[in-house]
């Protein structure tokens, strides 16, 4: 589809075709050579086509750098095959003795990085006049479809999300902030991002595979990265200190924050007013990569400026005055999550038993959907959230697993209800209710 491959990105893929000569790479012949000496330091022995698996760098490139190492004495191919990936190198003394300096103050071995020249202006090229989006129906439809309810919630997220306008979104616990919200990367064009960057001779990593998805096409250039919009979430566990980007001493690079992690997607802070530090100082804390769409990062204690262009949204079960007028400007739209009908949390229920390839008897979406009816039509009166509908489908599962049985029945779903806290809390305090509903059904 265009949309995820559209004439710019197509434009973007000509410039990231893979070099394959040092004059075109945008790292210097020195960076890459220490690269290479601390790869077959550590290996002992490598094929240089491993050493092309790890780095990404062309054979060519490979060839020209090892090839000068050979003469500066610091490795030796001993063997392989006519073609040069074929051919195995191993480190000399001399390599030995430099690359246990190199490892000592940057022990990095990967991927080759990006300069950050090269990561500024492509960034730059991709979010410069990224809003407004014109989002297609399909992406759209495809973005919501397992959503169920909730249509003006929807129609906020899809404004967010064509005009880049950050959200505060609110409701009782259960109602689905969290997953609602995901899906709003999910109308977001992609990006591409490096998997790692070189400044001054040290290595910043971008690419998280745990936020990040690939796309199934590629640039040319494996040290870059197609990904759909990212959605970039953390929760009450969140402080200050996990805002910044830090140094991983073992991997010998600066692990990027959850703010750059969101460039070019959504960044939502879960929970807020939750977290043990105060909420104010880390919604300041956001102020400036909001208002300016860049932050800094501090390598070796010269600051950088990397690309922070990403929409924010801010979930709270507490009231919305948490947040001043301040903060309420960066995240403009609101989206108000109400309790979920019995109807919609027994569709959210039969979806979730389908998804997991469940077969059931159909009374048993009935005795699940008498659980929420009020108690003046015969239900037991549980307050419907959507996290329930999820919970006691897998806990259904569980039970249908445990005591051997092909299908969900009635008496399985009846066990799950038991199981499940929230119910049997409920079932304490009302025990004459509970056993009037069971007689009714014997």
């Amino acid at each position: 589809m265009d949309y995820y491959h559209d004439e710019k990105m197509q434009e973007l893929f000509e410039l990231l075709k893979q070099p394959k000569t040092l004059d075109e790479i945008d790292l210097s012949a020195n960076f890459i050579k220490n690269l290479l000496l601390k790869i077959i330091a550590t290996y002992g022995s490598i094929q240089v086509n491993r050493i092309h698996e790890i780095t990404g760098l062309h054979v060519d490139i490979l060839e020209a750098c090892l090839k000068d190492m050979e003469k500066d004495e610091l490795c030796a191919p001993t063997g392989g095959g006519f073609l040069f990936p074929s051919v195995t190198y191993t480190i000399k003394k001399q390599g030995q003795k430099q690359a246990e300096k190199l490892m000592r103050e940057n022990p990095y071995i990967g991927m080759a990085p990006v300069s950050y020249n090269s990561y500024f202006e492509i960034m730059g090229r991709q979010l410069e006049g990224r809003f407004p989006i014109n989002i297609p129906q399909e992406v759209i439809d495809k973005a919501f479809r397992d959503v169920v309810g909730n249509e003006s919630a929807k129609k906020t997220l899809i404004e967010g999300a064509i005009g880049g306008k950050g959200l505060f979104i609110y409701g009782p616990p259960g109602t689905g902030k969290t997953f609602i919200t995901s899906r709003m990367s999910d109308l977001l064009p992609p990006v591409v991002i490096p998997r790692y960057v070189e400044f001054s001779e040290q290595v910043i990593q971008f690419y998280d595979p745990d936020f990040h998805r690939m796309c199934p096409e590629q640039p040319e250039d494996p040290r870059w990265v197609k990904i759909y919009a990212p959605f970039v979430f953390t929760g009450s566990e969140l402080t200050s200190d996990k805002l910044e980007s830090r140094y991983d001493p073992n991997k010998g690079v600066y692990e990027t924050s959850p703010i750059i992690k969101a460039n070019g997607g959504v960044l939502l802070i879960d929970d807020l007013g939750r977290q043990k530090e105060d909420h104010n100082a880390l919604l300041n804390r956001l102020i400036v990569p909001l208002e300016n769409k860049k932050d800094m990062i501090y390598v070796k204690g010269s600051p950088i400026v990397v690309h922070t262009h990403f929409i924010p949204a801010f979930s709270t079960n507490l009231d919305i005055t948490i947040m001043d007028e301040a903060h309420l400007r960066r995240a403009p739209l609101h989206v108000q999550l109400e309790k979920p009908t019995v109807d919609e949390i027994v569709e959210v229920f039969r979806r979730n038993l389908e998804s997991m390839g469940e077969d059931y008897d159909p009374e048993v979406l009935e005795r699940f959907a008498q659980v929420y009816r009020p108690i003046g039509e015969g239900g037991e009166g549980m307050q419907p959230t959507f996290a329930h509908a999820r919970d006691l489908a897998q806990i259904a599962q569980a039970v249908r697993i445990r005591k051997g049985e092909d299908r969900i029945t009635v008496q399985t779903m009846e066990e799950a209800l038991q199981q499940h806290v929230l119910i049997a809390l409920q079932r304490k305090l009302t025990p004459m209710l509970f056993e009037r509903i069971i007689r009714k059904k014997t």
